[in-house]
Formats: structure tokens, sequence, C-alpha cells
């Protein structure tokens, strides 16, 4: 694993850690950290929001607000857009502050667009 990794996942699990009290941490390990919000619309259970996680690769960071708003992306710098894989995941293999910030608040709007839309407190 690349030693950096460690620095990019605490820089990630803070920008969650934020958010924390709204929300459930359901994971806080050394390589995983995750906030769930209200049940699933259909499953009916707790309903993961937002993780970052270590894997053997890069350091990757899911929020899922914006899945549910992708508008939420027409902004985004094309640095962010190509750390993009999936709709709603972020792979960092070094760290970058500047996108890091730029992360900081699209996952704070991506939080609010997920309480208007009722799916957490």
């Amino acid at each position: 694993m690349n030693p950096e990794f460690d620095a990019i996942f605490a820089r990630l699990r803070e920008i969650l850690r934020q958010h924390a009290e709204r929300l459930t941490v359901a994971d806080d390990t050394a390589t995983r950290y995750c906030l769930e919000g209200g049940s699933h619309p259909t499953h009916k259970k707790p309903m993961p929001v937002a993780w970052v996680q270590i894997g053997k690769a890069y350091v990757s960071f899911h929020h899922m607000g914006i899945y549910g708003n992708p508008k939420l992306l027409e902004g985004l710098s094309p640095g962010l857009k190509a750390r993009m894989q999936g709709k709603s995941c972020f792979n960092f293999k070094t760290g970058d502050e500047e996108l890091f910030r730029e992360l900081e608040q699209l996952t704070a709007a991506g939080l609010a667009a997920f309480r208007k839309a009722g799916y957490t407190g």
C-alpha cells in the first residue's frame, strides 16, 4: 500500500467527520469511515450516505448525495472530474488540497440536498 494513502484517508475522513453530528457513523476504522442517513426508501434499512475507504490502488471517496443530485456536478473542476469513477466516487492516489477543498464544498451541498429530500436529518 502507498504510504501516502494514510494521509489522504485522514484528510478525506475529516471532510465527512464535519457532518457526523447529523448522521450515524457506521464504520470508523483505519481504512474505512462511513456515514449513514435515514432509511433507504425501498430496502427500509439505514442508507450509506458517504464514505471513504483505502483500497489497494487508491483512496476512494463515495458520496450518494451526488448520485441523487447530479446537478451538483455541473460546476465541477476538470481536476476533480478527472478523479471521478462512476456517478458518485472520486479516487485519489496523491493528495491535492485544492481538490479536497472543492470536494468539501461538494459534500456539504450533497448532504444539504439529501436533507432537503428527506433522506437524512
